[in-house]
């Protein structure tokens, strides 16, 4: 069996200095978050923010929902990939996380095409549902407990062939180790039962940063 490496900072930063270069808020985001201690954990990995840049070129993704985040880095590499006539909608909670993303989306001359709307991400999916909203891709990044309602509002809210892409679902390791039954482990196994049987969508896990799902809709 091939053993999988484990992407740590130093091959991390192999895998930056030999891809193309970080945009100069990106760098200025991980360097704030470095000091933020461990919540800084909230944010997704390098080489995730370049694998969806990458996919977002690749498969012409214009129009996003992000469910979660933080201080701006997954939303800043997501915006720096989508055209200029591509949007970004942010959904978070926390206020003065969503300001210092909102500042840095604004250093970046991203602003204009980046919207974050403060509040229960519930409650916006819902509206944006009623207000017949879709997109080409939604990341989902907030949560885990309420990870099925965001998924199945997603559904809701994505156009057919489009993406869901879903972080933390490998949750350090511990979906696979039997010793480990807390709550938060438990839900999300349950959350990837349930995406396994789901038939309304095609799907793979990526171990990505803290492991990524991709679906697209049927």
């Amino acid at each position: 069996m091939i053993k999988s490496l484990e992407i740590n900072e130093r091959l991390e930063k192999y895998i930056s200095d030999h891809s193309y270069d970080l945009h100069p808020i990106q760098k200025e985001i991980l360097n704030h978050n470095k000091n933020l201690g461990d919540v800084k954990k909230m944010q997704i990995s390098v080489t995730q923010a370049y694998f969806f840049q990458f996919f977002i070129k690749t498969n012409n993704i214009k129009n996003i929902l992000e469910i979660g985040t933080f201080t701006g880095y997954s939303a800043l590499s997501m915006g720096l990939a989508i055209p200029k006539d591509g949007n970004i909608v942010c959904l978070d909670i926390n206020k003065e996380t969503s300001l210092v993303a909102k500042n840095f989306f604004k250093k970046a001359n991203l602003d204009k095409k980046m919207k974050i709307i403060l509040g229960p991400a519930i409650n916006t999916l819902e509206k944006l549902k009623d207000d017949k909203k879709m997109f080409d891709m939604i990341f989902i990044d907030a949560d885990k407990e309420k990870y099925k309602n965001y998924y199945d509002l997603s559904l809701e809210l994505v156009k057919k062939n489009g993406f869901i892409l879903i972080d933390n679902v490998l949750w350090h390791g511990d979906v696979a180790d039997l010793n480990k039954n807390d709550r938060l482990t438990n839900t999300i196994r349950e959350f990837n039962s349930f995406i396994k049987k789901d038939d309304r969508v095609e799907k793979t896990i990526l171990p990505l940063g803290d492991g990524v799902t991709i679906c697209r809709k049927i």
